[in-house]
């Protein structure tokens, strides 16, 4: 499987160097593998490690994203990856409703790799997480430097600001 090149929102100042692609595929198992490749990694601001475990407002700071839909219905789930080993698990039943008796029965794996300039972030969503039928992704990326300042990357951006939850933007078939 190839990267998927992200690209950023066009109403964001995107700083000079920085790219963003994902690659996507499925194990045998049914697993969901991304791999988030964020090039330009000495202007970002990363979060500082933690113990691996669910956490609320990871897009606050720099955070990778998927939003996976099924064939049918407006239902998805959005996936939050931190560079620091923080995830979240939402499922929604149509855009923005959250099921708020949702909860994940298991954890996502995440791997981060820090080199000089890239930042490889590696994420493994068990089948058990994702929805019945998935069949479209959406990948997203926010991305926080080291002003402070922030920036919105997506496979594709269907709105006049960035807002990953529209199923417009879930272009990617699943794997």
């Amino acid at each position: 499987m190839s990267f998927h090149p992200l690209f950023c929102h066009p109403g964001c100042q995107a700083p000079p160097g920085l790219a963003v692609s994902v690659r996507a595929d499925t194990t045998s198992a049914g697993d969901l593998r991304l791999a988030y490749h964020l090039q330009g990694g000495a202007q970002l601001r990363l979060p500082p490690p933690v113990l691996p475990g669910p956490a609320d407002d990871l897009w606050q700071h720099t955070c990778c994203e998927a939003f996976v839909a099924g064939g049918a219905g407006t239902g998805y789930r959005e996936f939050n990856f931190s560079p620091s080993g923080a995830w979240a698990v939402y499922a929604f039943r149509a855009y923005r409703e959250r099921q708020p008796d949702w909860r994940a029965e298991v954890a996502p794996q995440i791997r981060c790799e820090l080199a000089a300039n890239d930042v490889l972030l590696e994420a493994v969503i068990p089948r058990l997480l994702l929805p019945a039928a998935p069949a479209r992704l959406g990948l997203s990326v926010v991305l926080e430097t080291v002003r402070g300042e922030k920036t919105y990357w997506a496979l594709a951006h269907v709105a006049a600001q960035p807002d990953f939850h529209l199923a417009a933007s879930f272009t990617l078939p699943l794997p």
